[in-house]
Parts: C-alpha cells; sequence; structure tokens
C-alpha cells in the first residue's frame, strides 16, 4: 500500500503530516511512502531528509495524490480531491461539517475519508488523538505569547529595588488546552485562577496549582462524556458576575472555550474588556472559531480600550517541530488501527472506525456529520 504525504496550502500553516521517524517505521512494516516535494519545509524537515529514510519525493500535489491513502494536516479541497484516485482513501482533520462541497467532491469519486478530529475520545485511542496532542502545544504556546506581549514579569521577585508582585493569570476552560496552560503559567510563576461550567475539573486545575473559581449557591451544569451539555441561565448569570469581578485584576486572560459544529460562546464581552487594567493582555484561542472575546480579530494582534487582544487562529502551527512529531504518531497509529501493507481491514461497525470515517461508497456515513448538515 502507497500513502502520500501533501504539502499543507492553508495560510499559516508550518506543520506536515508524517514525519521521516514514522515514515521509517512504515516503511519497516511494508508501506511504500511518497512525499510532496517541500511538505516537510517549514517544520525544519527537507526533501532529501525524507529520501535519507526511504520515501520518494513527488514532484507536485498532482503526482503525489495518486496514491492508495492520501494524507494531510487541514482538510482537502476540492482541487486536491480531483487528483486522488476513485475509491480511493484520505485521511486529515477534515472538521466535515464545514465543508460540504468537499464532501460532495468525495463522493463523486467513492472515496473514503477518515477525520482526526472524530477520533472517539476512548482509552484505547488515546495514541490517535490528535485534537488533545495539538491542544496540549496550543496551551503552553499561547501562555508564552501572553507573556511576551505582558509588560511585566510572571514570577514573585524580591531584588534591592524592592519586591515585584506575580502576575495574575485568567483561564476560560479546564480542558487539553486549558490544563497545560495552567501548568506553564504555573511554572513561570503566575497566581492563576480558572473558570470552567464542570465541577468535576476543580480536582484538575487545584493539582497543578490553579485556584479554581466556584459559582456558589446556583446548581443548573448537565455534564455528559465529559461535555457541559446544559447549563442553567441563573447559572450563567452567577458565573458572568464572578468573572467580571475576577477580570479585573487579571493581567493576562486566556480563552479556551469551543462548542463543536457552533460558533464558539463569547465569554469576554467589549464591556468586560473596558474594565480590564491598562497594559493586560487576552489570548483569544478560539478566534478561528468566532473568538471567545467580542473584540478580537482573527490573525491579528490588536490594541483596545488599553488591552493588548491576540488572535492567533493557529496555536499548534507555531511549534511545527513539536506539532508534527505528534501529529505524525497519531495519524500513522489510526492508520495501523485501520489497515496494514495489504489493505484496509473495513470493520465498518467497528468503535473507531465509526468515530472516524466520515466518507464511504459514494456517501457521507458520518453521524454527526450528517446530523449538523442537515440543519443547514
Amino acid at each position: 500500500m502507497q500513502i502520500a504525504v501533501l504539502k499543507e496550502t492553508k495560510a499559516y500553516e508550518k506543520r506536515v503530516a508524517l514525519t521521516p521517524e514514522i515514515i521509517k517505521q512504515l516503511i519497516k512494516k511494508g508501506f511504500e511512502v511518497k512525499v510532496e516535494t517541500g511538505a516537510g519545509q517549514n517544520s525544519s524537515i527537507s526533501d532529501a531528509d525524507y529520501e535519507a529514510i526511504g520515501a520518494t519525493i513527488a514532484k507536485d500535489a498532482r503526482s503525489a495524490a495518486d496514491a492508495d491513502v492520501v494524507m494531510k494536516v487541514n482538510a482537502f479541497t476540492e482541487e486536491e480531491v480531483g487528483h486522488m484516485r476513485d475509491g480511493g482513501i484520505c485521511m486529515s482533520f477534515m472538521y466535515a461539517y464545514t465543508i460540504p462541497s468537499v464532501l460532495d467532491a468525495m463522493n463523486k469519486k467513492k472515496i473514503s475519508s477518515f477525520s482526526m478530529d472524530a477520533v472517539p475520545r476512548i482509552s484505547r485511542a488515546q495514541k490517535m488523538d490528535a485534537l488533545s496532542s495539538q491542544a496540549n502545544l496550543a496551551g503552553y504556546k499561547t501562555v508564552l505569547l501572553g507573556a511576551n506581549a505582558l509588560g511585566k514579569i510572571f514570577p514573585l521577585m524580591m531584588t534591592a529595588a524592592g519586591t515585584i508582585t506575580p502576575s495574575k493569570v485568567l483561564i476560560f476552560g479546564a480542558g487539553v488546552a486549558g490544563l497545560q496552560a495552567i501548568a506553564t503559567a504555573k511554572r513561570l510563576g503566575a497566581i492563576v485562577e480558572v473558570t470552567d461550567v464542570r465541577p468535576e475539573t476543580k480536582e484538575q486545575v487545584e493539582s497543578l496549582g490553579g485556584r479554581f473559581l466556584t459559582v456558589e449557591g446556583v446548581e443548573g451544569v448537565v455534564v455528559e462524556g465529559g461535555y457541559a451539555k446544559e447549563v442553567s441561565a441563573e447559572y450563567l448569570q452567577k458565573q458572568k458576575e464572578l468573572i467580571q469581578e475576577r477580570i479585573k485584576e487579571a493581567d493576562l486572560v486566556i480563552t479556551t472555550a469551543l462548542v463543536i459544529g457552533k460558533k464558539a460562546p463569547v465569554l469576554v464581552s467589549e464591556e468586560m474588556v473596558k474594565t480590564m487594567k491598562a497594559g493586560s493582555v487576552i489570548v483569544d484561542m478560539a478566534v478561528e472559531s468566532g473568538g471567545n472575546c467580542e473584540v478580537s480579530e482573527i490573525h491579528q494582534t490588536v490594541v483596545k480600550h488599553g488591552v493588548t487582544i491576540i488572535g492567533e487562529s493557529n496555536l499548534p502551527s507555531l511549534l511545527p517541530v513539536n506539532a508534527s512529531q505528534l501529529y505524525a504518531t497519531n495519524i500513522s497509529t489510526l492508520l495501523l488501527h485501520l489497515a496494514d501493507k495489504d489493505g484496509f481491514k473495513w470493520e465498518i461497525d467497528e468503535e473507531i472506525t465509526k468515530g472516524s470515517l466520515i466518507t464511504h461508497g459514494g456517501h457521507t456515513v458520518h453521524e454527526f456529520t450528517n446530523s449538523i448538515l442537515s440543519k443547514s
């Protein structure tokens, strides 16, 4: 079976789907691998690095995509689908409900597609969980961006000229990215406060040295599968009041809240920004999905009401070496779960296969994707 790696074409993207180390392992297992020329350049991987471990270099996307399995980091374009074999297979982050025209193009060619963002978050799929691996790096990098933009240091520092008090960091969301941000900010010496609608995250936050902001005297959060499914209006109002008080004291605010299939919720209004200290910083990790901050701008760092607001859309790509290493492990592990050198197993009802398979046999077969597309 031949695997192809295409060069990423999305703006601000520096990652690559497979690294030489992982390709070397796949070749040992009997796969053939070809890589579009320049695909690894932004991840500090040259064509010669790929050739040295036995991969073939393809001159362009058209010649690269003529393979049994085609891999990318970001979703395929209609043009790239046009280069693929009829009945072929492709794998990448897809967020399939956002690209209906690409799904149509895949179905016309009966291409089977697997989406890395749809891999079930179950224990036996942890090594395939690209969402978590990339969110970990994003959580780390966002603290560094915030610290760099802040006009003061994070830690307590006692000097002959006086004592410098530690910076205060307020983090919205204690998911994978939020937890890594807590750990990174604490290592740098900041005082960290965290808000999350899921009460069970309190223990994780406190284990990393953060202070969990509890909404007192009100219930109304329904949690399902680790995600907040339902939040009462009373709870949201109490939480808003708590945040309005704490955000005034924060030097750095990091927002991480995403809702699958929907626009990111606005957690920091412009009115809240106006109450923040001059020189403080917000890093909006959800800016590509609409933003958690009302006045953040995608791909831009702006200053509004004396507050610096960072709208970096692709945080993992700012760490392309490590992000590519982790993603390559994730996608290759999924591939080896689904197939061997002789072909795919096509165990359609198997949990990981069913969860990540988007199109197959000329149809969109992914239940969640179909449910979202049917509403649009």
